[in-house]
């Protein structure tokens, strides 16, 4: 299952996100905005709930830079996000770094390039190995704090 969420910034993005994983057939959890003005730690922490209680393997959160989405998602245990507006950065936070959020900016991107990123992302497994050490090197870092 995925978990998208965005703020009032990016509804329009969400909504061709939503769309084009729908013709996929992935299950989908949208944990909104639909519109109304809201805060982006609030959705960020919603979704993240998800991923942490394992209801969600993934997620996509979208704001107008998908920095502060990334920010608030990070403060969250066990969440890597990673902000992508290119395929290869949205490969390799798969492939190295086993990012479980992906974040998005509308105001950076436009929804062709969020689509084709949204698929590599969600189609790039972890690539383990000497990566895993180094993942686990970040995990503990959380845990320490």
């Amino acid at each position: 299952m995925i978990v998208i969420g965005c703020d009032h910034a990016a509804v329009s993005l969400k909504k061709a996100i939503m769309a084009h994983l729908a013709e996929q057939k992935w299950d989908l959890v949208d944990i909104g905005t639909d519109g109304a003005p809201c805060d982006y730690p609030d959705v960020a922490k919603s979704l993240c709930e998800k991923i942490q209680s394992g209801e969600a393997e993934k997620g996509i959160l979208l704001c107008g830079t998908g920095i502060g989405m990334s920010m608030a998602a990070n403060k969250m245990k066990g969440i890597r996000a990673a902000v992508c507006s290119d395929g290869f950065s949205a490969r390799y936070t798969r492939l190295h770094n086993d990012a479980n959020v992906l974040c998005m900016g509308e105001r950076v991107i436009g929804a062709g390039l969020a689509l084709e990123l949204v698929d590599i992302f969600l189609e790039t497994p972890f690539e383990g190995g000497r990566h895993k050490r180094r993942v686990d090197l970040i995990t503990a870092l959380e845990n320490n704090q």
